[in-house]
């Protein structure tokens, strides 16, 4: 599932590409994973007024008083090219196009897509439900803090992950954020006080705002491509700090991997179980 890094900087792309143009063509269409097929050919003529990321939704406004909101789930993506452009993905896994005389947008494989009144997007229980977004202006960290205590007895991994807790965290800084603040992911949100708790907030906030400006994601610093993580997609390696095997395990419902150091993260109450 893209991070909240990766739909920041998909909007920052997508802004300067469409805000302020008018769209002369808007579709979508049906395709496996899509819930709804939403009749976009009310945006014609509408001119893009704002392009924002919202935790892990995108929001595109524009002047007719529409929304159109997608989320990408675990595949989706939204790529921009130039009219004519060859696209670089079959156009079957197209979910919307918006088109401009300048640009054209595409979502592909994209499965929430859907478009919005106002009194929508107001009612929208997605948006609504959503926790403090660590790429906002501001992070309001008692705010995320309350909203995790809420989840006392779920594993910290999973409760990180949870978006209506805090919006912007995905499966990468789950394990990094972790180990840098020498968390175990699998001990109960209850067992750690709210100073790890909005230490672990601020890391992932940084770790976020820096990986903002594009190419490969990193968390320890270094340059090299193959020293950017420190415990992530690294199971059976070294850790970086203390030599220890990098373990793997799949958490929560959805099985979503786990690493970690089980050195530099000690147990906390909680057994572990997947």
């Amino acid at each position: 599932m893209p991070e909240g890094d990766t739909i920041f900087r998909t909007a920052e792309v997508l802004r300067a590409a469409l805000v302020g143009r008018r769209i002369t063509n808007a579709r979508s269409q049906p395709r496996p994973g899509l819930r709804r097929v939403p009749d976009l050919s009310t945006l014609i003529g509408a001119t893009v007024t704002t392009v924002e990321a919202r935790g892990k939704h995108l929001l595109f406004g524009f002047d007719n008083g529409l929304t159109l909101r997608s989320h990408l789930r675990m595949r989706g993506s939204w790529h921009r090219y130039r009219p004519g452009e060859p696209w670089h993905r079959p156009a079957r896994q197209a979910s919307a196009i918006l088109e401009t005389a300048e640009a054209v947008a595409v979502a592909f494989n994209t499965p929430v897509v859907e478009l919005l009144t106002d009194a929508d997007l107001r009612r929208s229980r997605a948006l609504a439900t959503l926790g403090p977004d660590l790429l906002g202006a501001e992070l309001d960290a008692d705010e995320a803090v309350r909203r995790l205590r809420e989840r006392d007895r779920e594993q910290l991994g999973n409760a990180l992950l949870d978006q209506r807790a805090v919006a912007g965290i995905g499966n990468v800084y789950k394990s990094e954020v972790a180990f840098l603040e020498g968390l175990d992911p699998w001990g109960p949100v209850a067992e750690f006080d709210d100073a790890e708790l909005v230490a672990a907030l601020r890391t992932a906030r940084r770790l976020l705002q820096a990986n903002t400006r594009g190419g490969a994601r990193v968390t320890t610093g270094s340059g090299a491509r193959s020293e950017g993580l420190w415990v992530y997609g690294r199971a059976g390696r070294p850790c970086r700090r203390c030599g220890t095997l990098i373990q793997l395990r799949r958490q929560g419902d959805l099985a979503r991997q786990t690493f970690w150091c089980p050195r530099c993260q000690p147990a906390r109450a909680m057994p572990r179980s997947g």
